[in-house]
């Protein structure tokens, strides 16, 4: 997970018989479009201010070490202005917090009322946004639509990291797990400018498999000597010859992939490869 104060972030409804891209690829046919991806954030971002509104602002958050329920707060708030920011002005390259001129709140009572603020102005510019426009993204899709769908997943992930502070167990839905892991292994090469650990999912043919039972979909992540790359299939037969194996709910498995479930969690089933797991787990954080 990047710096608290790192201005980068972390930054169905088609079936797709067999989907793929290599790193750095782009892809088509995406099942949400940007309306829709608005709508679930929306959604998330109701459900992270519900979710906050009783929650001890001092309290540790377990899943981002270091971090309080208070910074996990300013940090979704300001990630949130930040995407509204870099769309609203159609920015040609990153720009900073500072650029866009983002503050924060002094007051503790005054955290819920600025996220919320920020989480608000946010759905307003990208509703007005024309998806097609072209806008820097640190992820392939240069255009505005990619920021509504990375801003659903940041809120989702946080989402659930504040539920996890507050002794709950979060879920996401399934379909948009589905689409939050498409979105995950798609970016997951551009990732490497703020992770650079991305760069050692190397190999010699090894194949990961991320099985989501409940919508009998699969992601098959391939491991060469220069990339990586990946598949997914919603119509598997049999295993897919896969190395190492994670299977569970499409939410388990989004969840694990972004670090929220972990090796051994009782959610999720692990097979093959114990070596080829840890490696997975010591290099896909972003």
């Amino acid at each position: 997970m990047p710096d608290l104060w790192a201005d980068a972030g972390y930054v169905s409804e088609v079936n797709v018989r067999a989907r793929s891209v290599h790193a750095g690829g782009a892809m088509t046919g995406r099942p949400w479009d940007h309306a829709r991806h608005c709508d679930a954030l929306e959604a998330e971002a109701a459900a992270f201010a519900d979710a906050a509104a009783g929650a001890d602002l001092e309290v540790d958050v377990p899943s981002c070490p270091g971090w309080s329920v208070a910074e996990l707060v300013r940090h979704l708030g300001a990630m949130h202005r930040w995407a509204g920011g870099t769309v609203r002005v159609g920015a040609p390259r990153r720009l900073s917090l500072r650029e866009l001129g983002v503050s924060f709140p002094v007051v503790p009572g005054d955290h819920l009322p600025w996220y919320k603020e920020g989480a608000g102005r946010l759905l307003e510019i990208l509703r007005a946004a024309d998806p097609d426009a072209p806008v820097w993204a640190w992820g392939v899709d240069q255009h505005a639509r990619f920021w509504s769908r990375r801003m659903l997943f940041e809120t989702a992930v946080h989402r659930a990291d504040l539920e996890i502070a507050c002794g709950r167990t979060p879920a996401v839905a399934p379909d948009a797990a589905a689409d939050g892991t498409d979105e995950l292994l798609e970016n997951l090469e551009r990732a490497a400018a703020f992770a650079p650990k991305v760069e050692n999912l190397r190999g010699d043919g090894e194949v990961l498999a991320f099985d989501a039972a409940d919508l009998g979909s699969r992601w098959l992540f391939r491991l060469l000597p220069d990339r990586f790359e990946w598949t997914r299939d919603d119509a598997p037969d049999g295993p897919g010859g896969a190395d190492a194996t994670v299977r569970g709910t499409a939410s388990d498995v989004f969840l694990f992939l972004w670090g929220r479930r972990k090796l051994g969690d009782p959610a999720l089933d692990f097979t093959g490869n114990d070596d080829l797991l840890v490696h997975w787990v010591e290099n896909s954080a972003i």
